[in-house]
C-alpha cells in the first residue's frame, strides 16, 4: 500500500462550444473513473483533458453530492476564476446547497500530514461532513461542548451503533484539538462505554472445510490464507506476488494497520494451491486481481466467504475477522507463545493478544463443570 491519500477532484470554468461547462479535473483511479461515469451528460474534452458537464446548479450540487465523502472537490479555481460571458445563469459559491458547507481544506491536509490511513481520512471527513452540515448556520470555531453534545444526543436518539459514535467524537475532535491546535478542549466529551466483546471462533475442523469444499482455486487460495496467515480483509487485498517467499516459508504484510510491516507464515499445505492458482490466474500486480486487473473488492472477499461457510454447513454467519480470530486462538490451544502471537497478528498491545485467552479451550480445560462432577 502507498502513502495515505484522498481523491481530489479540480473544478475549472470551460467555454464549449458556446456554452460554460463546468470542466473536471483528476488524476484517473477506478474509483474516479466509475463515479464520474455516473454523472448525468458527462463528456471527455480532449482539448482540455478533463471530463465536463453542462454549467448548472444542479450538475453542480450533483457533483458534491455524488463525492460527498470519497473525494475532496477543490473549488479554488472556480470560484476564484472570472465567469466566461455568455447567457447562461453564473454558478458562484452562493449557488451550492444551502444545506451543505465543505468540510475545511485544513481539516484534509492534516489528516495527511498525519499519514492517516486512507480508510480513516475517508470516514473522518464523512463523520465531519454530517456535523459540519448540521450547524451549518453556525461558525464551526464557535461551537462549544453544549453544541456537539447536543448533536451526540441527536445520534443516540438516532439509535447510531456505539462504534458510530466514537467514530464521530474522533472526527469532531480531530478538527477542534488537532487541525485548530486546541488539545484536549472537548476533554468533557463523554464516549460510550466500550463492550467487552469476546471474538467469534469456528473449529479447526470447520475451517478446513470451507476450505476444501471451495472448489474455485482462486476463492479457495482466499479463504485459506485468511485463515492460515490470520490476515485483515483489507491485508489480503494489498497482497503482492512479491510479498509471499515459498524458500522461508512467511509472507510480508507491509503498511497494516498502524502503518507496520510483519510477517506471518505460509502454510506449507496451501503452498501448492497457490502455485496452481498463479499458473491459472497470472495476476501481474497484486496476489488477488479483479476480472479487469487491480485489485480484488473487498465487497467480493465476504462473498467468497459466505459461500465457503455454507459449503462447509456452517450454521452461523462466517466473516473474514472470524477467521483471523479462529487462526490466533487455535494458535494458543497449540501452545504458541502470546507473544508470538501478538507479533504475528500485529497488534500494538499484548493486551489485545490477551483476550484469546478467555477463547481458547486449553485455558477451560482445568475447570470441571459442576454438574459432571455429580454424574462421574
Amino acid at each position: 500500500m502507498g502513502s495515505p491519500s484522498i481523491h481530489k477532484i479540480s473544478l475549472k470554468h470551460l467555454m464549449i462550444k458556446g456554452e460554460k461547462m463546468i470542466g473536471l479535473q483528476f488524476y484517473p483511479n477506478k474509483v474516479l473513473n466509475a463515479m464520474i461515469k455516473t454523472l448525468p451528460n458527462i463528456k471527455w474534452s480532449s482539448k482540455y483533458n478533463m471530463a465536463y458537464v453542462l454549467n448548472q446548479k444542479t450538475n453542480l450540487n450533483l457533483i458534491f453530492s455524488t463525492f460527498k465523502g470519497i473525494a475532496w472537490v477543490d473549488c479554488h479555481y472556480f470560484f476564484i476564476n472570472r465567469p466566461l460571458p455568455n447567457n447562461n445563469e453564473h454558478v458562484s459559491a452562493s449557488t451550492i446547497e444551502s444545506s451543505s458547507r465543505r468540510v475545511p481544506k485544513s481539516y484534509i491536509d492534516k489528516l495527511l500530514l498525519k499519514r492517516y490511513a486512507e480508510n480513516t481520512v475517508k470516514v473522518y471527513c464523512s463523520m465531519f461532513q454530517r456535523f459540519v452540515d448540521y450547524y451549518n448556520n453556525k461558525e464551526l470555531n464557535d461551537l462549544n461542548e453544549l453544541d456537539i453534545k447536543l448533536y451526540m444526543k441527536q445520534l443516540i436518539l438516532q439509535k447510531k451503533s456505539d462504534s458510530y459514535l466514537g467514530q464521530m467524537i474522533n472526527a469532531i475532535k480531530f478538527y477542534y484539538e488537532i487541525v485548530l491546535g486546541m488539545p484536549n478542549r472537548f476533554y468533557d466529551i463523554e464516549r460510550p462505554p466500550a463492550k467487552e466483546q469476546l471474538p467469534k471462533v469456528i473449529s479447526k475442523q470447520a475451517a478446513f472445510r470451507m476450505i476444501t469444499h471451495t472448489k474455485n482455486l482462486k476463492h479457495k487460495c482466499i479463504i485459506g490464507l485468511l485463515y492460515s496467515a490470520g490476515l485483515r480483509r483489507s491485508e489480503i487485498l494489498e497482497l503482492k506476488l512479491s510479498d509471499i517467499d515459498s524458500e522461508r516459508m512467511t509472507i510480508r504484510i507491509k503498511n497494516s494497520k498502524g502503518r507496520k510491516d510483519r510477517y506471518t507464515s505460509l502454510s506449507q499445505y496451501l503452498l501448492p494451491y497457490l502455485r496452481l492458482y498463479f499458473k491459472e490466474y497470472r495476476p501481474k500486480m497484486y496476489l488477488f486481481e479483479g476480472q479487469k486487473g487491480g485489485k480484488y473488492s473487498p465487497s467480493s472477499i465476504l462473498k467468497i466467504i459466505n459461500n465457503g461457510a455454507k459449503y462447509a454447513k456452517i450454521s452461523q454467519r462466517v466473516t473474514p475477522h472470524m477467521l483471523r480470530h479462529s487462526f490466533a486462538t487455535h494458535l494458543l490451544e497449540s501452545g504458541t507463545n502470546l507473544r508470538k502471537i501478538q507479533s504475528i497478528l500485529g497488534h500494538n498491545s499484548i493486551k489485545t493478544t490477551e483476550i484469546y485467552t478467555h477463547v481458547a479451550l486449553n485455558h477451560q480445560i482445568d475447570i470441571k463443570n459442576p454438574l459432571d462432577t455429580v454424574l462421574l
